[in-house]
């Protein structure tokens, strides 16, 4: 038994205790979709401060709570607020609710996030679905927490993100007539926003987009086998692009002002048929 397992094994039990059925989709709400629970048909909803060694979100704007829902033929695990690795968290901690999810046996993952825009042809507003990653910092630190060393799993990165699940995605959009860009989702730990120079380096290394989140629970996801896709909500301009001073309220901000745009893309993802 790995120690991550050891360790959540109390919140594992208490879980398959409480749910009211098995799950078949988990989506990631982060800024900007923090809302979406209240429109789907929520069964249960249990708040993470009473669930054995969760540890609590320390950001305005994510809500610790996770809800058993139904969306149309989907049982949905959500996930309304995450735990970053900025906040002084272990990279196990910063990874559960991808490891509740494959517990759960979980098929599909969607996470989102709120990002700064890199790439000169994105405006805050747009939304931005996940080609690939850069996540070089952070993916020693979760095979040794893992222990991974067999090929079955390092071979689950080959369909990391899911081609299928981000052709659903693509397809949801074009049915809402929504604009969907597409690009690379650079992960940096935090906690501060990237420098100017960091973010021409960003550039440099074909990155469009830049945040503090998502990478370790979706690498972990991809590890486990699970289907797991990205959408990152374009906030702002990463620092240096536009002159202005970054802020979490201008992230929100933005995030808020597109939720219903973003909401009718994941809705409309979850009504597709999924193979």
């Amino acid at each position: 038994m790995l120690d991550i397992d050891f360790k959540y094994k109390d919140l594992i039990s208490h879980l398959n205790r409480l749910k009211p059925f098995d799950p078949d989709v988990a989506v990631i709400l982060g800024s900007g979709l923090g809302d979406f629970a209240g429109s789907v048909a929520v069964e249960k909803t249990l708040s993470t401060s009473e669930l054995p060694s969760y540890p609590p979100s320390t950001i305005v704007g994510h809500e610790g709570k996770i809800h058993f829902a139904k969306f149309e033929d989907k049982k949905l695990l959500l996930f309304q607020g995450r735990i970053h690795f900025y906040e002084g968290y272990h990279l196990s901690e910063c990874i559960l609710p991808s490891y509740i999810a494959d517990r759960l046996g979980v098929k599909y993952l969607i996470a989102t996030n709120a990002a700064g825009g890199v790439n000169p042809d994105f405006v805050p507003g747009d939304l931005m679905l996940v080609k690939s990653y850069l996540g070089l910092n952070i993916k020693n630190e979760l095979t040794e927490l893992l222990g991974i060393s067999g090929v079955k799993e390092k071979n689950n990165f080959l369909n990391f993100p899911s081609h299928a699940l981000n052709n659903l995605i693509i397809q949801a959009a074009e049915d809402e007539g929504i604009s969907l860009k597409k690009g690379v989702y650079w992960y940096n730990k935090g906690p501060v926003y990237e420098t100017p120079a960091e973010i021409k380096m960003t550039a440099i290394f074909s990155g469009d987009a830049v945040g503090m989140s998502t990478v370790p629970e979706t690498y972990y996801s991809a590890l486990c086998g699970i289907n797991t896709s990205t959408i990152s909500c374009i906030t702002n301009y990463a620092a240096g692009i536009s002159g202005q001073k970054l802020s979490h309220s201008e992230v929100t901000e933005t995030a808020n002002r597109v939720k219903e745009k973003f909401e009718r893309l994941v809705k409309r993802t979850l009504s597709l048929k999924f193979s």
